[in-house]
């Protein structure tokens, strides 16, 4: 069959309606998750709980154990704890959902490991939303130790979830009931299998430091630029190594639902991509590695805890918090009136 440009260019559309239906139907299903949420609190509790979406606190996001704006499950009866539960996964894919929830479960190997009770908590998650649900654009927030998952919904089509951070401590789990649990462990484990694949010509690029730094570059900053293009180009890797970091990829968009994902990985332009890594080339000392495209940075850090506590990370340049979408909302529906000739307005 011959393969015309007005095949090409149908298909593009039907992909772009598939995406936008995808995104229509996620959006309404996590509208409805917040709706529910929200109707189940009492009056003090949603107040604590809802702010505005141009609240400064929207993008005040951070991953420590420490005390949030919002209503932590701590403050939740059962029935809210599973509504907020149910809000979490609205976002998350199937395999995104148990990570972020055993995650959590490791608050609980903490308070074993330190006898810390108090700070090391799993029920020290707070939900926080901005804006209405329903009445895009809004937002909310579900964060503590080791999560940051920031949602965005600039209108019915679209859903925004950088920054992005999941972290694990400890990476794996080597004493007690959740003996061997490793929430993270693709994340390290295809990236070491990577790198390894490279040849010594390859692996001399991508290997900028023998020391891995103490923890992610862009930190816990509101606002990121790109780093230095370091490492190695994907235009040097060999058709498997592609795949393979485009798996590596595509692990960390595909904590998301498809219609969050599949836009995420279709954009990234592999040819634009570096692939950097410092540190050791396997698991028994500190090791990072970075995924930087145009418009987006992916870092890994395991060193902390004798590298057993993993920081993970995706930024987008300028779309973190929906930053352009929103500009572009407001600049298009709050714009001051312009005269027509005449002196009529709008």
């Amino acid at each position: 069959m011959r393969l015309t440009l007005r095949y090409f260019l149908a298909l593009g559309a039907t992909l772009l309606t598939v995406s936008s239906l995808l995104g229509h139907e996620s959006s309404t299903a996590m509208t409805m998750a917040a709706q529910k949420f929200m109707a189940a609190l009492d009056p003090a509790q949603r107040a604590r709980t809802m702010f505005s979406l141009t609240a400064p606190e929207r993008t005040h996001w951070s991953f420590v154990p420490a005390k949030r704006l919002g209503l932590p499950l701590k403050d939740m009866t059962l029935a809210q704890q599973e509504l907020a539960y149910t809000l979490l996964r609205s976002g998350l894919s199937q395999r995104g959902s148990l990570q972020a929830e055993t995650i959590i479960t490791l608050e609980n190997v903490l308070r074993e490991m330190e006898h810390d009770p108090i700070r090391r908590d799993p029920t020290l998650y707070y939900v926080t939303l901005f804006g209405e649900p329903a009445h895009p654009p809004w937002g909310w927030r579900f964060e503590g130790h080791h999560l940051s998952l920031n949602f965005t919904i600039p209108d019915a089509e679209h859903i925004v979830v950088t920054p992005s951070f999941f972290g694990s401590n400890p990476a794996e789990v080597r004493t007690g009931p959740q003996l061997g649990t490793r929430a993270l462990a693709a994340e390290e484990d295809l990236a070491l299998e990577f790198v390894n694949s490279l040849d010594a010509t390859q692996r001399a690029s991508a290997v900028i430091a023998a020391t891995a730094p103490h923890d992610i570059a862009t930190g816990n900053r509101v606002r990121v630029e790109p780093l230095a293009p370091l490492g190695l180009a994907a235009t040097a890797l060999t058709p498997t190594q592609r795949q393979q970091l485009r798996a590596l990829l595509q692990l960390y968009f595909d904590r998301y639902r498809t219609a969050i994902a599949a836009p995420a990985l279709a954009t990234a332009d592999l040819d634009g991509i570096h692939f950097a890594w410092a540190g050791v080339l396997d698991r028994r000392a500190g090791h990072y590695y970075r995924i930087q495209g145009k418009t987006f940075v992916v870092e890994f850090d395991n060193t902390q805890n004798n590298a057993n506590h993993i920081h993970t990370v995706w930024r987008n340049f300028t779309g973190d918090f929906a930053r352009d979408m929103l500009a572009e909302h407001y600049a298009h529906d709050h714009a001051p009136s312009t005269p027509h000739a005449g002196g009529a307005k709008n």
